[in-house]
């Protein structure tokens, strides 16, 4: 049957009809077998294991995580929580909010894994003493009630750029406490953030009980990280039980038939399960965006069962024995949906070239769950129907005439005397719509993927508005030398660097060795405010540097930012919310001016997350273009082998690339955000788009050869037999990504509207631009054949 299968592409129906017979005749046993393969199949969801960690979005050879991880063995690592006490009544320096955070920085010591904590009261404040240099806490634990305390306080840290933006906001609106943790990279990553963030949040908690005029939001890598985790929860509980329950009454409501409705779900539960337990086999590890692929593969399940349900239903309630209605609906759809299968799996496994593990993950599951979605519609399903006992009311003569949607053909007759005016029309419009697109900006920043009602989300960005936030680039300066960052010139460059970004209107905060250095050398100096500046001898600055480091506590040391051997520092910028254009001209603007004003031996490259996601739309773009230009070439091949005709397989390319320009022109005016998701959907919806093409080429041809119709005819023809069902399929589709929207993770949210709204234009494109294509070619042939006789021979094949 697999070889008949494959014959069938050349559409004869013969295939379709013995398939059938076939299934029909050994329904009991396909029944048994589909079941059984499911839960075989399925077995394997047991080893599926879900994300938590941002760097799974970014392959091993991408160059700017192998830059962040060289830093981070260079450096400590900056997996971080940051607590933001944000005062309710007063300022960070009122008494109560200062009590609060020397709470909190005494008990984040306590946090699983916690290796550093940093605030502003344990910030170490240097004083000359005589020819002493005095390093001790800003204000010392039970100091908080004293007034002069915290004068000193508030005079020394919002005068610190050591400070201000990263521990206090510049008017003392916020205040933040800093750890630092080292997780064992052991193979146990994924138990241990889920720990620590659950002693944050305790932690927060208990803060907010014995501290009521303080509210305690938390951000940082950590959070970041488990809010990925969080999201790809969230979707699999929510979007997959509202998708079945979506779908059950959708099926009710258009099919009217309770065993019909029953056999789709049990076809989309097989194929879904399957899918995810063959990625459980594969140990593929869920993230928020390949866990949707559930839903996406709920969704394509529903169009192969439709199709077939759909005129199965229609035979029936036309006086057909049920069995040979459904032989009769596997001969006309068995082809057709073969196809549909085949080109959707083709365009999610284009996402292939994506550079961005998940949506490749994403890309194969659903392409996996397709092909098996197909084998349960052709085999289970027809077995299904024909074991299980079904009434189906039969109409007369004078019902079928005034049926439910004689409006296919009222839109026929539409289309037909319209023709020319629609294609003109839907050309213009297509025109204008492409020279939107663009007007679409790449921009993925990794705070914009969460609903702003997701905490993370809400929290990250009153700490981006009220301190400083996690939009860093960071650069490992190297000396050249060992010891050479005590070099004057080394030191200078540091300095004019950390200047010049402060400069720029999207710089938030510099950190720098450099400041840390002037404000020793003005201790050393008897706090002289005009010694604030750094030392102008080597041995000198080495001296004070050694002074400096041998005076710091446990846990407040400078490994954060200098190396072992002291020829390299640290240097971070925080940005504020800017576009990823922004950032990388940011990053690449820094390594310019290293490169043009650094001293012998000074040079850098830029690192970190943010700068990743900044990067991954763009090289995720050029992936997909190669994708999605590929995708079309094998699409457009097996559409002309399927159809017997160069002609015709050329010509649905038409309405195949038309609704994607459409869609992303919609966007363009309306949103004109692009991230690395987004990018993915023209690759991805390429497949989908091609199942309404196909089902009504397949049936215009049908009756230009089996019936000798005319253009008009066919096209009358593919309406009333194929209309309703791809606006039912249609539907379902578009309803299964509105659903996808809904989710808090904005990746699966924007890949929901963008391919919904490609789907609904791909049905208008089909309903109002394909009919007259079809027809200005197939009246173009038959006109030449009345001239040549002997071209006729070949019917609509060439």
């Amino acid at each position: 049957m697999v070889r008949e299968l494959v014959d069938g592409l050349r559409g004869t129906g013969e295939t379709g009809e013995r398939w059938g017979q076939w299934v029909v005749r050994w329904r009991w046993p396909i029944i048994a077998v589909s079941v059984i393969a499911a839960v075989a199949m399925g077995a394997g969801a047991k080893n599926l294991r879900f994300g938590n960690n941002y760097r799974m979005f970014f392959g091993p050879g991408n160059p700017q995580i192998a830059a962040f991880d060289e830093l981070q063995t260079v450096y400590t690592k900056n997996e971080n929580v940051l607590f933001v006490l944000e005062p309710l009544a007063g300022d960070a320096f009122s008494e109560d909010v200062l009590v609060a955070a020397l709470d909190l920085e005494e008990k984040a010591w306590t946090i699983p894994f916690a290796t550093r904590v940093d605030a502003l009261t344990n910030f170490q404040n240097t004083e000359a003493e005589e020819d002493d240099l005095i390093v001790e806490d800003l204000l010392p634990a039970g100091s908080a009630g004293d007034p002069a305390a915290r004068a000193k306080a508030r005079d020394v840290a919002l005068s610190e750029p050591l400070i201000v933006r990263r521990l206090v906001g510049p008017s003392a609106e916020a205040l933040g406490v800093n750890v630092t943790f080292h997780v064992p990279a052991d193979g146990n990553e994924s138990a241990a953030f889920p720990e620590v963030v659950r002693s944050v949040r305790e932690l927060a908690a208990e803060i907010e009980a014995t501290h009521p005029s303080v509210k305690v939001r938390t951000t940082g890598v950590i959070m970041l990280n488990n809010a990925f985790f969080e999201a790809t929860q969230r979707d699999m509980r929510t979007l997959i039980p509202l998708m079945y329950l979506g779908i059950v009454i959708l099926l009710l409501f258009l099919l009217r038939s309770p065993v019909s409705t029953i056999g789709t779900v049990l076809v989309i539960g097989f194929a879904t399960v399957s899918a995810l337990g063959l990625a459980g086999w594969a140990g593929v590890t869920l993230t928020p965006p390949s866990a949707t692929a559930p839903t996406l593969i709920l969704t394509l399940a529903v169009a192969d069962c439709i199709h077939i349900l759909v005129t199965a239903l229609q035979r029936m309630r036309a006086g057909s024995e049920k069995r040979a209605a459904i032989v009769e609906s596997m001969r006309v759809n068995l082809q057709p949906i073969f196809l549909t299968s085949l080109t959707t799996a083709i365009g999610f496994l284009s996402m292939n070239f994506s550079d961005s593990p998940p949506f490749r993950h994403l890309g194969n599951i659903t392409a996996v769950g397709v092909g098996l979605a197909f084998f349960f519609a052709a085999l289970f399903l027809p077995a299904f129907l024909a074991a299980v006992p079904m009434r189906v009311r039969s109409r007369s003569k004078e019902q079928a005439g005034s049926r439910r949607f004689a409006w296919d053909e009222r839109l026929a007759e539409f289309v037909l005397r319209h023709r020319k005016v629609l294609l003109g029309t839907m050309g213009l419009v297509t025109l204008g719509l492409a020279a939107a697109v663009p007007r679409n900006e790449l921009d993925d920043q990794f705070v914009r993927y969460f609903a702003e009602s997701v905490e993370f989300r809400a929290d990250t960005d009153y700490t981006s508005e009220n301190l400083s936030g996690l939009y860093t680039l960071e650069f490992s300066i190297e000396s050249g030398e060992s010891g050479g960052i005590s070099n004057p010139e080394y030191l200078a460059t540091l300095d004019e660097l950390a200047d010049w970004y402060r400069a720029r209107p999207e710089v938030v905060h510099v950190l720098s060795f450099s400041d840390v250095m002037k404000r020793v050398n003005r201790s050393m100096n008897g706090d002289d405010p005009a010694a604030y500046s750094l030392p102008e001898q080597r041995n000198l600055a080495a001296q004070f540097l050694l002074l400096y480091e041998m005076s710091l506590p446990f846990g407040q040391d400078l490994n954060n930012q200098i190396n072992v051997d002291k020829s390299s520092t640290r240097f971070i910028v925080t940005l504020a919310d800017i576009s990823s254009s922004q950032i990388r001209e940011s990053a690449a603007a820094g390594e310019a001016w290293l490169e043009s004003n650094g001293a012998a031996g000074v040079s850098s490259k830029s690192a970190g997350p943010i700068l990743m996601f900044a990067h991954i739309s763009e090289r995720n773009i050029v992936g997909m273009l190669t994708g999605t230009a590929i995708a079309l070439i094998l699409v457009s091949l097996t559409l002309i082998l399927a159809f017997q005709s160069l002609r015709y397989g050329l010509l649905s390319l038409v309405p195949n690339i038309t609704p994607a320009l459409l869609a992303f022109g919609v966007w363009g005016l309306t949103v004109g955000r692009i991230n690395m998701a987004l990018s993915a959907v023209a690759a991805m919806t390429l497949g989908i788009v091609v199942d309404d093409t196909i089902h009504f080429m397949s049936k215009y041809l049908r009756a230009r050869r089996e019936q000798e119709a005319s253009p008009e005819d066919a096209v009358r023809f593919a309406f009333k037999t194929v209309a309703p069902a791809m606006v039912f399929t249609s539907l379902v589709l578009a309803g299964g990504f509105l659903i996808l929207s809904l989710s808090a993770f904005d990746l699966n949210a924007g890949m929901g509207r963008l391919t919904a709204i490609t789907i609904g234009l791909a049905l208008i494109t089909d309903f109002l631009m394909l009919p007259p294509i079809l027809i200005l070619v197939g009246s173009a042939r038959d006109r030449r054949a009345a001239v040549v006789p002997e071209l006729a021979l070949g019917g609509e094949g060439g």
